[in-house]
């Protein structure tokens, strides 16, 4: 398992790179990487807070769930703080496990809980100001499936 929560930019390529090869019990690695978008068209860039030592835990407890859950022999969860530009790398989730089913399943519960529980705040930055992101009913209700 890797945490890793960091401003520096990542290459999601070199980061799944070898991850869960070499091992005869996995069958299946599932990646996800998050970028920064910009829906309404005004957006200059995203700003993300966290509490280090907080989140880090956090993420963790929710790793060592979904480990647990799904039997997986490998995770990485890194997500980025700090100001970041539009169609940058903001987290990637990787998964590895025996069967695909298991790996899709824990990669998507770790992506609802980092969107909606992971001590992050967002900024969006736009010409004219910036604005605090609020949270997502739909966010919420992705939740209620696991």
């Amino acid at each position: 398992m890797r945490i890793a929560v960091q401003e520096a930019a990542f290459d999601p390529s070199a980061e799944l790179a070898g991850f869960g090869q070499g091992r005869a019990d996995v069958g299946a690695v599932v990646s996800f990487t998050g970028l920064v978008r910009d829906d309404t068209g005004q957006m200059q860039a995203l700003e993300i807070e966290h509490y280090p030592g907080m989140t880090e835990r956090a993420i963790a407890a929710l790793v060592e769930q979904a480990i647990t859950r799904w039997a997986l022999a490998d995770a990485v969860v890194i997500h980025r703080y700090g100001r970041l530009e539009i169609g940058a790398p903001i987290m990637m989730v990787a998964t590895a496990a025996r069967h695909r089913q298991a790996a899709f399943e824990a990669a998507e519960f770790l992506m609802d809980y980092l969107k909606s529980r992971a001590p992050f705040w967002k900024k969006e930055i736009t010409a004219t100001g910036a604005a605090w992101v609020e949270a997502k009913e739909s966010d919420e209700a992705a939740l209620s499936r696991w």
